[in-house]
């Protein structure tokens, strides 16, 4: 069955585009930072993260400065946990209804927790096998404003077929070929309404 989209817009409609129509706004439900927009998969774990936060500023120039600058955000993703942290592979992105030049990259990771010292301890049942996570930073340099687009997946043991994973064999499984879909689907879908979104930055 086709999935559904639903045209959805952000930080008061100053952006938009279309996400799945099973998600969530998770605003409705508990506070989120003013920076932020969260939604998550009312039928499973994946949940989609818009962050603006000020451009970070890395040294050299280009490529190589935007590859640190994506590094720095995903450091700061993963806090103290970076290395429980694989980049699989990162790439240059395009997004539709966006200038040609507007920088955009995209990398999946995942996150494996470490091994807990008492695996009968309370929550480690629910606790995730690994988290893969779709992180595309959009660089709008005139603003001074980055924006993380962040697709977390966590993987459960037994909300997932464990053979069909192995992204070192360019194996994805269905639950990051979903988050790898829903990515695309903001790339084609995604447009600044309102400017001055950036000034609050």
């Amino acid at each position: 069955m086709p999935r559904g989209y639903k045209k959805t817009g952000l930080f008061g409609g100053a952006l938009e585009c279309e996400l799945p129509d099973n998600f969530a706004d998770v605003s409705t439900i508990r506070q989120v930072p003013d920076n932020q927009e969260v939604y998550i998969d009312k039928d499973g774990f994946t949940s989609i993260i818009f962050d603006i936060t000020q451009r970070v500023d890395a040294p050299g120039e280009g490529l190589e400065r935007d590859g640190r600058a994506l590094t720095i955000h995903l450091e700061d993703l993963v806090g103290e946990d970076a290395d429980t942290v694989k980049v699989w592979n990162t790439t240059e992105t395009q997004f539709t209804h966006l200038d040609d030049d507007t920088p955009a990259y995209t990398l999946i990771a995942t996150q494996t927790p470490h091994s807990p010292s008492n695996p009968d301890e309370p929550g480690r049942a629910s606790a995730p096998d690994f988290t893969a996570l779709i992180l595309t930073l959009l660089r709008f340099e005139k603003e001074k404003a980055d924006i993380l687009i962040t697709i977390n997946v966590p993987h459960i043991k037994g909300e997932y077929d464990e053979e069909e994973v192995d992204l070192a064999l360019g194996m994805q499984g269905e639950l990051i070929g979903d988050a790898v879909e829903y990515a695309a689907r903001i790339w084609s879908t995604f447009k600044v309404r309102n400017w001055r979104l950036f000034d609050e930055v």
